[in-house]
């Protein structure tokens, strides 16, 4: 049983009906007091009017259906949709949808408040609408301060107002006699359909405002979908009465020139009034206590800037959060006097449909995903939370695109701070979800190997300790770019590191990379030495298909670990991997990143990977100024013609925008020519044989780690990959 239902904590708090029902639909029926209901019959007749009170509330009743399953998964707390939202989608999207809600909520205070005062000056033109604005957030926002109890008590007097208004309409008899017209005015006269529903729309969205009230409940998990329920199904009932009354009262284009034709229709005009008044004054209390329950739950969560940590405070039996009530009603005292609202209702809307769209959305991917947390008692299924999502949308840009597109960049710009922020949440999110969902699908059909076209590196950095060797991070860092995975992995002994200590390392790196702001994955793993721990990675490290193809690490220093570290190397190309081997003895690094020298055979494998991976480097931001020069050495001046036709037609189609260099050795060492040419560069690119035997490659390597050693750091390329890398280069 949810704590917030236990009997001795819980005794101040609201029932079914006076926390969702009452405020709900006093808040439904008041917009519509507002908007001119005759207004909406005249234009597109009694079918179109039914049409748009259906459609409007099955988006609102398939909204109802996702919170009512979100509620009934787990406690519900303090904030109501926020609350909802951020448990599930976490705190970065909670906050984004939460901040603008409260927001929206506080300034319809004003809304509310200003329609009262200019309703309340036409009838009593001596008082002047800023002080009765003024005036009547005084006395709304003493209540709230008072006890919420009390407040929702008074909306049942309301309540009886409104009823005692539709009674006396009920009761009215017709103005003139007239035919029930089913399609409205002429056209030519008229207002679209789907503007007459756009302006209508408004009317049903006022279900949120006892949602917001469920820190206040006895039982939320009980109490909001019923009492939701309740005020959308009894808002349709009266919706759907009303414009047949209308119809028969008065042709279409008295409803449509008449903004009182309902004072004018009813038995008791003043009834009409107070209706008007009561419906006003309640929407304005409901929000009223709304809105600073949200901001208290905003604070409590520390969405909000430390310095606002005192929203969170509550005061009295009831808990109310008196500071959040106090900022709610100074904003709302600061609007009436100074503001036009006018210029910002259509995105206080916008936010309201935001709230609603994200709320489908998570309910519907928590059943689409059937997350094993996600068992509400309510059950719905996803399709329903998509269609209310899509009509949410739908909705919004029909009302207004501009603010529809306004409201979606206000969300995103908070998003992004709050993601910069790096808040802690403790209740998680669905984030976690969605990816491994979106990741099964991607690997179980990812193909085997995939055309030449199509390949990307994925490359496994055997760093050690990242610091020590932070060079190598960074260059496969600036390969990747952003565009393709890489693994940091470090090799522990398992003689000096228990098991129970390895996800401590990894978590280390992460933190370590996270504040070099380098996104890769990391691995850690326990082997008796470097060479068998590099092995047993390779051949057992990746997902399904998704599988490091390129090997990164750096050079051994010491003569007796050259035996292991060349079988190493045989077991990597005879696994089908790229070997990239970074050489710096001197510790030179990359120096200025302004020059690479790629010494090159032609297109053979080592060639075109050579290509490829220089293509990559000049395409991230550390070396985008890189010129890269392409370097062939000829034995005799017969051999450059030749080799400069060849060349020139390879370059135009690779399109890399390289430039390359034919060097005519005349009987010079290739290796001393190479000293002198790169000697200058930043990095060099070269290939390396294939390991055939034991003996003879680590004699080989011994041999070309001696003919290098002059020149600057080096990068040893080796293919093995069966992928023919010259078609990706055409």
């Amino acid at each position: 049983m949810p704590e917030n239902s236990t009997k001795g904590k819980a005794s101040h708090k609201l029932g079914t009906f006076g926390g969702v029902f009452t405020p709900s639909l006093l808040t439904i029926l008041g917009v519509i007091m507002y908007l001119r209901f005759g207004w909406v019959v005249g234009n597109v007749g009694l079918i179109g009017t039914l049409l748009i009170v259906t459609l409007s509330t099955a988006i609102t009743f398939l909204t109802s259906l996702s919170i009512s399953a979100i509620a009934t998964n787990a406690p519900v707390k303090g904030g109501g949709a926020y609350f909802l939202i951020s448990r599930s989608l976490g705190a970065e999207i909670g906050g984004a949808v939460g901040i603008p809600l409260y927001l929206a909520q506080a300034l319809s205070v004003s809304l509310y408040i200003i329609g009262f005062s200019e309703s309340l000056s036409a009838v009593f033109p001596a008082l002047e609408v800023r002080w009765i604005s003024i005036t009547t957030t005084l006395v709304l926002g003493a209540l709230a301060l008072f006890s919420t109890q009390a407040t929702i008590k008074a909306q049942y007097v309301i309540m009886v107002l409104i009823g005692l208004s539709l009674v006396s309409l009920v009761l009215g008899s017709p103005l003139e006699e007239s035919q029930i017209e089913l399609w409205g005015v002429p056209a030519a006269q008229s207002v679209s359909f789907w503007q007459v529903f756009a302006i209508f729309f408004p009317a049903v969205t006022g279900i949120m405002t006892g949602v917001n009230m469920s820190g206040d409940l006895k039982d939320p998990a009980r109490s909001i979908p019923k009492g939701t329920f309740m005020a959308v199904g009894v808002g349709y009932v009266i919706y759907m009465l009303l414009p047949i009354i209308l119809a028969g009262r008065a042709d279409a284009a008295t409803l449509v020139e008449d903004p009182l034709i309902m004072q004018r229709i009813a038995i008791w005009g003043g009834a009409i009034l107070l209706g008007i008044w009561g419906a006003t004054l309640s929407s304005a209390t409901g929000s009223l206590l709304g809105a600073p329950r949200v901001l208290q739950a905003l604070a409590n969560d520390k969405i909000l800037p430390k310095w606002a940590g005192f929203f969170s405070k509550v005061t009295g039996k009831e808990k109310i959060p008196k500071a959040a009530t106090l900022f709610t009603i100074a904003l709302t005292l600061v609007t009436v006097y100074f503001g036009d609202l006018n210029l910002i209702a259509p995105v206080l809307t916008m936010f309201f449909l935001t709230t609603y769209a994200v709320l489908n959305i998570t309910a519907g991917v928590e059943r689409l995903l059937k997350s094993p947390s996600f068992r509400p008692k309510f059950k719905v299924h996803w399709l329903f939370s998509l269609l209310g999502a899509l009509g949410c949308a739908g909705v919004m840009f029909l009302i207004n695109p501009l603010a529809t597109i306004a409201a979606f960049l206000v969300i995103a710009i908070i998003f992004i701070w709050l993601k910069r922020r790096k808040i802690t949440a403790t209740w998680g999110g669905l984030g976690r979800g969605v990816l491994s969902s979106i990741i099964r699908y991607a690997i179980l059909r990812l193909e085997k190997e995939g055309d030449a076209k199509s390949w990307r590196p994925n490359i496994l950095v055997l760093s050690g300790s990242p610091v020590k060797r932070w060079r190598l991070i960074e260059l496969a860092d600036d390969i990747t770019n952003g565009n393709a995975l890489f693994t940091v992995s470090t090799i522990v002994s398992e003689k000096n590191v228990p098991q129970e200590k390895v996800k401590g390392y990894e978590s280390q790196i992460m933190d370590f990379l996270g504040n070099k702001n380098i996104q890769a994955l990391v691995r850690v793993i326990r082997a008796p030495d470097p060479f068998t721990g590099g092995i047993q990675l390779v051949s057992a490290y990746g997902l399904g298909q998704l599988v490091p193809n390129t090997i990164l690490l750096g050079d051994t220093r010491e003569k007796e670990h050259l035996h292991p570290y060349s079988e190493m190397i045989r077991h990597f190309y005879k696994s089908k991997k790229n070997v990239l081997i970074v050489q710096d003895d001197e510790n030179r690094g990359f120096r200025k990143k302004q020059h690479i020298d790629i010494w090159w055979g032609g297109l053979k494998k080592n060639g075109s990977l050579m290509i490829i991976l220089a293509y990559l480097l000049k395409n991230s931001r550390e070396w985008q100024q890189a010129k890269v020069n392409v370097k062939m050495v000829v034995p005799t001046q017969e051999a450059y013609t030749g080799a400069r036709e060849n060349l020139e037609h390879i370059f135009a189609g690779m399109r890399t925008g390289f430039g390359y260099q034919i060097l005519v050795a005349e009987g010079r060492n290739f290796w001393d020519i190479m000293a002198v040419e790169s000697k200058r560069s930043d990095l060099v690119l070269m290939g390396l044989a294939v390991p055939e035997g034991e003996a003879a490659f680590e004699e080989y390597y011994l041999s070309l780690k001696d003919k290098t050693n002059a020149l600057p750091t080096k990068v040893f390329v080796l293919a093995g990959q069966d992928v023919a890398f010259d078609q990706v280069l055409r």
